[in-house]
């Protein structure tokens, strides 16, 4: 159910003393350590707390002296409450087992972390964020030598390390970060400058600095607000204006959620609403934003107002294959919840298409290896081969004015792809349920459905249990996954046949499982 409030500005004052001693000191036992698809998250307290931080940097650590890991440790965050202290701690850790650690002076995007690593000025990271979680939340996550989201093995290493430490906080060993300075084990870097020259090889500033409409970016009081500026100045680019510039820990200035929660997300309608207006108002053609952590895009335009991020996918992708610019790639990649419009593009242009679990630690070889012109993912996250092995907001966003400047609307590009391809009707849908019913649901397997040979008119041509249970039809899908954090099952539908289909799809899909 929507809120009420959704779209409006909070009036709930966030306590930010009671929430920094929470971190310091939680009033009941913090919870183990659990990576999810990206890292370690909690709300400030019991669910992410400075033994949290503290615990998993001693794990990295570990790791990094048994396995020789020799190179600095890019450890940051976002503009989250407690980042900074965070970071400081993680350095701390890190250099109290003699390693060397890069400790920037601004808050650092997560695609940052992973073009530094992959520019070889550091060997890993810890980067202290929740992503656009509620400003009550915080986490913590590592990026290994490859530069994108360590993979499950690897995490649970951590998590084994991490948690042996929680329960023995002793073994952890500590040095004063003004003695890590005095002793070299600290340094400092600038982060923006190398990330806009290359992103400068990559966009062309050219074409939208001469575009006679005018853009507008919101870096939603996130870590991308120097990057844009950097950008800005260096390409020239006087028709790109950053309408915001506030950043505040309780991210105060955000439109409530669908929820009435603070949620700095890009893709949501309500903290978009700002943008959406902006382009509604005729003074802006194209409005743009990142994620606190700067990893998701969102994008509104004035013939489209916001746009879905399945349909950004498929405009980045076909201008990305006709313009040829990435050099050698092979395939588009999607997750699992992600549009079939981008199968039918790949299929259009003879490309392959790898289609992964959710999480975009699935793509880290492919990007790796050069094989994808785009890895996407419905929920605003994407790269290219070339460029970083983690999600990047802020070159979607850059991509995108690009696109808008060069061919126009984005809203009218992916109507012309759908005339070509057909119509996507898509939706998510999150159902409320019990543990017993997650449980039960994540143990499902494709062979128990071997009698299941129609739904909602269509054959069933497969049946998929790497990640939740995906059942592909003729002309249309739908998948069901248990969340990793919430009592709710979450139903992916989508067909080329049309809205009542669709939702007799998400009907049909509840009564399978």
């Amino acid at each position: 159910m929507v809120s009420e409030f959704a779209g409006t500005l909070s009036t709930q004052k966030i306590d930010i003393d009671t929430l920094h001693n929470s971190f310091y000191k939680p009033s009941h036992t913090p919870v183990p350590v659990k990576f999810g698809t990206s890292g370690h998250r909690g709300t400030l307290g019991e669910g992410f707390c400075a033994l949290h931080a503290r615990a998993i940097a001693q794990a990295v650590a570990r790791i990094h002296l048994e396995n020789h890991i020799t190179g600095p440790v890019l450890v940051g965050g976002d503009t989250r409450l407690m980042s900074r202290d965070t970071a400081q701690l993680c350095a701390e850790v890190l250099t109290g087992n003699g390693l060397t650690v890069i400790l920037p002076d601004i808050p650092v995007p997560t695609p940052v972390f992973s073009f530094e690593i992959r520019s070889g000025r550091a060997a890993a990271s810890l980067n202290g964020t929740a992503s656009h979680n509620p400003p009550q939340e915080m986490g913590l996550k590592y990026n290994p030598s490859h530069g994108g989201p360590a993979d499950s093995t690897l995490t649970g290493q951590i998590e084994k390390y991490a948690n042996e430490y929680m329960a023995h906080p002793d073994a952890i060993k500590t040095l004063p970060l003004a003695q890590a300075r005095q002793r070299g084990l600290v340094q400092t870097a600038d982060v923006i400058t190398p990330y806009v020259e290359e992103l400068g090889k990559r966009i062309d500033f050219n074409k939208i600095a001469s575009a006679p409409c005018k853009f507008a970016v919101h870096p939603l009081g996130g870590t991308s607000l120097p990057f844009y500026r950097a950008i800005k100045e260096k390409y020239g680019l006087a028709n790109v204006d950053i309408v915001s510039d506030v950043q505040d820990p309780t991210f105060y200035f955000i439109p409530l959620d669908h929820d009435g929660k603070i949620r700095m997300d890009p893709s949501s309608q309500y903290p978009m609403k700002p943008l959406i207006e902006l382009v509604q108002k005729g003074e802006y053609a194209f409005a743009g934003a990142s994620d606190p952590d700067a990893d998701r895009f969102g994008c509104a335009t004035a013939n489209g107002g916001l746009i879905v991020p399945n349909h950004a996918l498929c405009v980045m992708a076909d201008y990305l294959v006709r313009h040829q610019r990435v050099k050698g790639a092979t395939a588009i990649g999607r997750t699992l919840g992600t549009t079939a419009l981008l199968d039918r593009i790949a299929q259009n242009y003879g490309l392959e298409l790898d289609e992964v679990n959710v999480g975009f630690k699935y793509f880290v070889e492919g990007l790796d290896k050069g094989r994808y012109v785009l890895a996407g993912e419905e929920s605003a996250g994407m790269s290219v081969s070339g460029w970083t092995t983690e999600k990047d907001g802020m070159f979607a966003v850059c991509l995108l004015m690009e696109i808008q400047a060069v061919e126009g609307d984005i809203a009218d590009l992916y109507q012309t792809l759908t005339q070509k391809y057909g119509t996507s009707y898509y939706t998510r849908v999150d159902i409320p349920t019990d543990a017993d019913t997650k449980k039960r649901v994540k143990a499902l397997k494709a062979a128990d459905f071997s009698s299941l040979k129609e739904v909602a008119g269509e054959k069933v041509s497969r049946v998929r249990d790497t990640d939740g249970i995906k059942v592909y039809l003729e002309n249309s899908w739908f998948l069901v996954r248990p969340s990793g954090t919430e009592n709710i099952l979450k139903v992916y539908a989508e067909t080329f046949t049309g809205n009542e289909h669709l939702q007799e799809l998400i009907t049909q899909a509840q009564k399978v499982l």
